[in-house]
């Protein structure tokens, strides 16, 4: 049965009867489900959510009102060929946010697990959002954009198309985000800048003291010893062995657009601060 019995699901709520909706899930006033959506066990989506076709959700997110998911792509070159968005569990998507599905036929754009993503904002088609990411009021994500787990994207951000924002990486309100931004530190600025690590949100993640050390010895290396990029690369893989070392190099050679540079910093201010 598309519908389990358990589910609620409002009388004015229109559901198609090729979507399958799971248990106990919650389908508020006004809501619009097409064909060939699948919501699992415990969705709540509030009144007048859209969800369009070929949009999958797992378990237990909370959709609020005027969220539209699967959204045909704002990309001029999309055909109309089948894609689309695959959303995981336990994520917040608040009120009037938009996510596209893919542009190439078969494409797909991904969200992972637990994420809070606030109100008015726009991902775009094909991008790779992680897990335990935030995403706050009024940010747009361009399309092929990565964003790796625990990411912070403050109020007003632009992320221009292709971009790749690191795991743990903050970045500050109405940043423009026109290049790479490696994992752990911290960035603001009109155009994206450097600004030493997220050590907030490195000693959140539980991050023990001599791995945020080691972080700091990175960014330096990074961005203050005068080295070419790939001398830099050289001497972290050297003097910086840890996890998370390894990880922000491997994110750097990775990387297409090329990473950031370092802003202006406070006379005397050590490295990675």
């Amino acid at each position: 049965m598309p519908v389990d019995p358990s589910a609620l699901v409002s009388p004015t709520a229109r559901v198609h009867p090729e979507a399958v909706i799971g248990p106990h899930c919650v389908i508020g006033d006004y809501c619009v489900i097409e064909a060939d959506v699948v919501l699992g066990r415990a969705c709540r989506l509030e009144p007048y959510v859209y969800v369009k076709r070929w949009t999958t959700l797992g378990e237990e997110n909370e959709i609020s009102a005027g969220t539209v998911l699967g959204t045909d792509p704002l990309d001029k070159g999309f055909t109309g060929a089948r894609s689309y968005l695959t959303i995981g569990h336990r994520n917040k998507i608040r009120e009037h946010y938009t996510i596209s599905r893919g542009t190439q036929p078969e494409s797909v754009t991904t969200i992972g697990d637990d994420n809070y993503i606030m109100t008015s904002g726009h991902i775009a088609h094909n991008c790779r959002i992680g897990s335990q990411v935030v995403i706050c009021s009024c940010a747009l994500v361009a399309g092929h954009v990565e964003v790796e787990d625990r990411a912070f994207i403050s109020g007003g951000v632009v992320i221009h198309q292709f971009s790749r924002v690191g795991r743990l990486a903050m970045i500050g309100g109405n940043t423009r985000v026109n290049s790479d931004a490696p994992p752990f530190f911290l960035y603001a600025g009109f155009n994206i800048e450097a600004h030493g690590l997220n050590l907030v949100g490195l000693k959140r993640a539980g991050l023990k003291r001599e791995e945020i050390v080691e972080l700091k010895r990175a960014y330096a290396l990074l961005y203050r010893s005068g080295l070419r990029l790939q001398e830099a690369l050289q001497r972290i893989a050297q003097e910086c062995p840890g996890e998370h070392a390894r990880h922000l190099a491997d994110f750097i050679r990775r990387s297409e657009r090329g990473i950031c540079r370092e802003g202006p910093r406070r006379r005397g201010a050590p490295a990675g601060e």
